[in-house]
């Protein structure tokens, strides 16, 4: 038979086409919201069961310390969605619900933008707290699909929330037909499911287990063991939460996707223990703190990759690690190079975790809350003020940061300051909270 040779060369741009999709990833970054660092599986919950989420341990590579870039929800998002510092634009505080021209600036670009010039469809499903104004909305940050919410929580059962607005599908209003937990992972799953001509990135932003503390019945008979009623609670939403990201593995499994799908999963802060930082009934054990704080429970976060056949299964890495690292390292797996301008503040983590490299080339992680809280990380030292709380400690030999070692390490405290000090020069003046509450009085 013979074969023309223009069809003969369309076969082969689609097979060169095909062969190019499949070497490139599909990338899913999970968030959790407001997850205590003690209430999964592999770091020692007992309580309750949270197997999906330990799988991600399991099949992957576990972070000991990995960070997010704040304590609160918002500004760590604008860190591992833009892969700087959100301080660099001065986003430090979490935008109100319909509060002016606050969100992530507009001329910062997202992991969706970098990948999806390299031909990847890209969808965000859940929370976004990034700014509610047509040009803020997901879709307009390079995201092909949204559903979701724009506000920093949401009922669970109600489409409409009275305080915090709609569940939007888009750019339209959506309905609700389940517990919204379920319904972010649903959509997620339905994705995947229509993904077969490029390879796809999934912004999968759960608002589970921030409040409103609500969780369906036969999951609160799950944790009915559990006596205090908010802890109880707590616990039922997470099992639904890790029930939801199994659904979503389950999903790649039975499309043969999982392998060449890679996986991160973070919380975006500590879980939240003190007055006005929505506490939910979590723990931190064995950090002190929480939301709203530098301390270790606020900032370091459950921290997980999984890419099987490609990074080791079972691994701990004790190196730190922060959700900066995120951006540049789905670049490189995606093949997109990384530019001097985009001026990325977190490292490719592919060569340490593929055993290429011994440790990564950085030598400081560093945190700014308001005007009284900051911290910096230095290789087995952290410097660290809270209000007018402050101390250096030995994050190995002192994970709970109890015993202030700066009588005795005085010099070492003076040069972390010193190098936090110069980390801040590169950060503006005005924040975009404030800027932006003038400007809608203003108004």
């Amino acid at each position: 038979m013979k074969i023309r040779l223009p069809s003969l060369l369309l076969a082969l741009a689609i097979a060169a086409v095909s062969a190019a999709h499949a070497a490139k990833p599909n990338i899913i970054l999970i968030a959790a919201d407001d997850l205590g660092y003690a209430d999964i599986g592999v770091h020692g919950c007992k309580e309750f069961a949270t197997p999906n989420i330990d799988s991600l341990a399991k099949n992957g590579l576990r972070f000991a310390a990995g960070y997010a870039t704040s304590a609160v929800c918002a500004p760590s998002r604008a860190g591992f969605l833009s892969g700087r510092y959100q301080d660099h634009f001065g986003f430090q505080g979490n935008p109100k619900h319909g509060a002016s021209d606050w969100g992530l600036p507009l001329d910062e670009r997202t992991i969706a933008d970098r990948l999806k010039t390299a031909g990847y469809k890209t969808a965000a499903f859940g929370k976004w707290h990034l700014g509610e104004k047509p040009e803020q909305h997901p879709m307009s940050r390079g995201f092909d699909e949204y559903f979701g919410f724009l506000a920093g929580m949401h009922d669970y059962f109600k489409a409409e929330d009275p305080n915090w607005g709609a569940i939007m599908r888009g750019r339209e209003k959506a309905e609700l037909k389940e517990y919204l937990t379920f319904a972010i992972a649903k959509e997620a799953c339905g994705f995947i499911e229509r993904q077969k001509d490029a390879p796809f990135f999934i912004y999968l932003a759960f608002n589970a287990p921030h409040t409103p503390s609500q969780a369906p019945e036969d999951y609160l008979k799950k944790a009915a063991h559990i006596a205090d009623k908010q802890r109880q609670t707590y616990a039922a939403m997470v099992m639904a939460l890790d029930d939801s990201i199994g659904r979503v593995l389950k999903t790649l499994r039975e499309k043969g996707l999982e392998e060449n799908t890679l996986i991160f999963f973070l919380s975006d802060n500590g879980g939240p223990l003190i007055k006005g930082s929505a506490p939910n009934g979590s723990r931190n054990d064995p950090l002190r703190g929480g939301k709203l704080q530098m301390w270790e429970g606020g900032i370091r976060v459950p921290f997980m990759i999984q890419w099987k056949g490609h990074l080791p299964a079972g691994k701990t890495i004790a190196e730190p690690v922060i959700s900066l690292d995120i951006q540049p390292t789905a670049c490189a797996a995606a093949g997109v190079e990384t530019k001097p301008e985009w001026k990325l503040d977190g490292l490719n983590l592919l060569p340490l975790l593929e055993g290429k490299a011994e440790h990564l080339a950085r030598t400081d992680l560093f945190w700014k809350f308001g005007n009284d809280q900051f911290a910096i990380r230095g290789g087995d030292w952290k410097l660290v003020k809270v209000h007018a709380d402050k101390g250096l400690f030995n994050l190995p030999k002192d994970i709970s940061e109890t015993t202030d070692r700066t009588a005795e390490q005085g010099k070492l405290a003076e040069d972390l300051k010193a190098r936090w000090d110069v980390w801040e020069t590169k950060n503006p003046t005005v924040n975009l909270k404030v800027a932006a509450e003038k400007k809608g009085k203003e108004q």
